[in-house]
This record gives structure tokens, sequence and C-alpha cells, in this order.
């Protein structure tokens, strides 16, 4: 995995998400912190953070990997945009090991599982913008952890589908509830029951992905564009832009006065911040706001 060459962003060294348990942390030349495989690079001096997403969901060892960058994330008020990736050409995320899920009992079965939805909610309740850039397959639960994010970026050629209704199993890990969430239960219904994958140009048709390009020769197109919607997203108001997220994923939740009342507290959380004092001051003086996330 590499950070993409230009000179709007800094290289960092990497590790892989598939080393070993023991993998040495190595010190990012952004973070304060040792934070082994969690990657980060500035945009115009904000901090965006990448997580590769492939074979998170094939090994308890991973999974707790993987559990512990998203825990770090929740008090991280520097990152402005959480970017997953995939660091194998053709495959963002495969599913579960279905071979090691045969050798389960049903015990263990559904306690790997459970670990799995959880981890989806976490990524979910992340406080700043989540993106899934999509470069090839996201099958099964592969596709659960892209709708577990706010944003989705696929590459034309990408395949994406629940197929889980193909193996004998329904979506475990947050499927069968984000996926009508995000495309309609009529669709989603159809989707899963038929356990029908879905290219990057059809998912971005029926809403699925917000973002649908070709692939290009490097095999990273989705993820150029999750950057580039990243680059968007970053020189807006950090805090405004974590309340806008708890408003509208709170809202959607409850039924709409209940939703208004929300919107009220997330709108107060932003009145006294500096930030925002800073975007009016920016309007009347006609030049660009320079936020710090206060």
């Amino acid at each position: 995995m590499y950070l993409i060459h230009s000179t709007h962003y800094t290289p960092v060294n990497t590790t892989s998400l598939f080393s070993p348990i023991n993998v040495p942390s190595t010190s990012c030349e952004i973070c304060s912190k040792n934070c082994s495989v969690i990657k980060c690079f500035r945009e115009n001096n904000e901090k965006v953070c990448l997580l590769a997403s492939l074979n998170i969901q094939r090994s308890v060892v991973e999974q707790v990997i993987m559990r512990e960058l998203v825990s770090s994330l929740h008090h991280d008020t520097a990152v402005r945009v959480v970017v997953f990736r995939s660091l194998v050409q053709g495959v963002f995320c495969a599913g579960a090991d279905l071979k090691e899920r045969a050798e389960m009992n049903h015990s263990d079965s559904d306690l790997f599982v459970h670990g799995l939805r959880s981890l989806m909610t976490e990524i979910a309740l992340l406080p700043m913008p989540t993106v899934a850039a999509v470069d090839g397959f996201a099958l099964g639960g592969g596709l659960e952890l892209a709708l577990a994010c706010d944003l989705r970026t696929a590459a034309n050629s990408a395949q994406m589908g629940l197929i889980e209704t193909t193996r004998g199993l329904l979506p475990g890990a947050g499927g069968s509830q984000r996926l009508p969430r995000a495309v309609g239960f009529a669709l989603a219904k159809e989707l899963i029951f038929t356990g029908r994958r879905v290219d990057g140009q059809r998912a971005v048709d029926m809403g699925l992905v917000n973002r649908a390009t070709e692939q290009n020769s490097d095999g990273d197109a989705a993820y150029r564009e999750a950057l580039s919607l990243a680059r968007e997203i970053l020189p807006q108001a950090p805090i405004a832009v974590r309340m806008a997220k708890e408003a509208m994923n709170r809202g959607m939740e409850v039924d709409i006065t209940s939703g208004m009342a929300i919107e009220r507290m997330c709108y107060a959380r932003v009145i006294p911040t500096r930030d925002r004092q800073e975007g009016m001051a920016a309007f009347i003086e006609k030049r660009p706001p320079r936020y710090t996330g206060e």
C-alpha cells in the first residue's frame, strides 16, 4: 500500500493489514503515536486516515486489529475523513472465509458473526465521514463493510452483492438492515432474495454507491475518486460536519418530530464553536474560512 504520490500528499511508511499479529508498529509521520497499520496523510494541512479493508473479517486476529484501530479513531478529533480501501488489486473485501466458517460449531459461528456485526456498528458510529473505495469484489461481509461507511465510490467493473442466501445464510453483519436504508426495501429484498451481484454503474444508478468511475490501469480508480470526495469534505468546518452526520444518522431512526429535536441538539453544539464565528467572519470579509475544529 502507498499513499498517493503528488505534491499534495506526504508519503508514509506502510505495513500490511494482513501481516501477522506481531507486526511491528511504525511511527506514522502524521500521528503523534504509533498507529501500526493505520496510515495517515495531510491534505492542505488536514488529516486523512486510510484503513486497509481486505480480509478484515477472515480471522479473529484481524477483527481485533481493526477494532482497535476503529476504537482509536472515535477519540481522535484531528481526523477529518477516513477512507477504507483494499491492498489487493481487484478485491475490496470478499467476505468471510467459508472454509473456516464450516469448521465452526453453532456457538462459535454465532460469536464470530456477532463480532463482525458489532465491528460494523463501530465503523458506522465513527463521528467523522467515512468513505469506502470499492475497486473490486465486495461480496457478503465485504459489501456490509462498505454499507457501514457513510459514502461509497466504486469502479464500474466492481462487483457488489449480499450473496449469503446462495450459501444458505442471510446477511449477518448489518447488511439486512443497512441495504434497505440505502436503496429502499423493495430493491433490497430483491437483491438479498436473489443473491444478485451488481457492477459499479448499476450500483450508482440504484443509490448503493455515490460515485462510479471507469477503472484505470493501476486498479485504484475508486480509491482516487474517494480521495477526490475527501478533498471536498476537508475544507468544511469539522465540528459542523460531525454534528450533521450525527443529526442525520440518529434522525433517520426516529419519527420526524424526534428527528427535529435531535437536529436542534446538534445545532446547539455548533453555535458556541470558534469555527462558526470563523465561518461568519470569512463570509463578511469575503475570504475563505480557516477552520480549526474548535
